[in-house]
């Protein structure tokens, strides 16, 4: 049974995502910004964000909010002990060339942890859920990472964010030496989906830098609680969630794989490209 918790943010996800599923089919008429170079977002991601915010509001009133459109947003009543984490569309450059993946990203955090995630997939109604030390389910089904002991046959994923193209050289070097053992290499465009497709097993690892709090608060907790790891490339802690520290680089995978992928990591040089 889903924690109450959990109820309220899935509300709010659907809510989310059924705005964006109505703006769908007139993305040649959204107002779209250019918030840094080639990081783009458009007017429906506030809707949908003003949406998601607008039901968590309702069940908890004084809770505080970090959303990606949004900003910071304190409690009614100040400063709060919990703070939901919200990306409104995650995936955003899919969204707005009609390519089918991406989705809706909340996380509550009690202090700097995330302890309920839901991720929501409008266009598969896919629904992806956890809560600390409750596991994680994908539609009310309980899932796990996969069971892959090594880099061999290995199926990765990745980002390439705008904000980071200054080690854009370094970083494909590292794919290039994984390509020399993984299977394969996935692109998808969406963090927040990358790391619940971990966490269910769908692919092996998932490593990105230059990602942001909201990107990743739910699928992080998600990861964990479907018995995987998570760190960042030196094998660290990831920093705390529920506030604006801004872009941090981040491993997550099945417990086996983490450490030859840091391994390669480091190896390539693009570890080192962080000096």
């Amino acid at each position: 049974m889903q924690q109450p918790a959990v109820n309220v943010m899935v509300k709010a996800a659907r809510a989310g995502g059924n705005i964006l599923l109505r703006h769908m089919h007139r993305l040649d008429a959204l107002n779209v910004v250019e918030k840094e170079r080639m990081d783009y977002a458009s007017e429906v991601d506030g809707l949908a964000e003003e949406a998601i915010v607008k039901e968590l509001r309702r069940a908890n009133p004084d809770y505080a909010i970090l959303g990606e459109e949004g900003g910071p947003q304190k409690g009614n009543r100040g400063p709060s002990r919990y703070t939901w984490v919200i990306d409104p569309l995650d995936g955003t450059s899919n969204y707005l060339r009609g390519l089918p993946h991406w989705c809706v990203s909340i996380a509550l955090c009690e202090g700097p942890e995330p302890i309920h995630a839901v991720i929501f997939d409008p266009l598969r109604n896919e629904l992806f859920t956890a809560s600390r030390g409750s596991g994680m389910q994908v539609n009310e089904r309980r899932i796990r990472v996969s069971e892959r002991k090594e880099l061999a046959g290995a199926l990765i994923a990745t980002g390439f964010p705008p904000r980071e193209r200054k080690r854009a050289g370094a970083q494909l070097k590292c794919v290039g030496d994984l390509l020399a053992t993984a299977e394969d290499i996935r692109r998808t465009g969406s963090a927040a989906l990358d790391l619940a497709y971990v966490a269910c097993g769908r692919t092996d690892a998932y490593f990105e830098s230059g990602v942001q709090p909201w990107d990743i608060a739910a699928g992080t907790l998600m990861v964990r609680e479907a018995g995987g790891r998570v760190c960042d490339f030196r094998g660290g802690v990831t920093g705390p969630l529920h506030i604006e520290t801004g872009p941090r680089h981040l491993v997550a995978g099945n417990v086996r794989i983490i450490d030859p992928l840091l391994k390669t990591i480091a190896s390539s040089g693009y570890l080192q490209a962080f000096s």
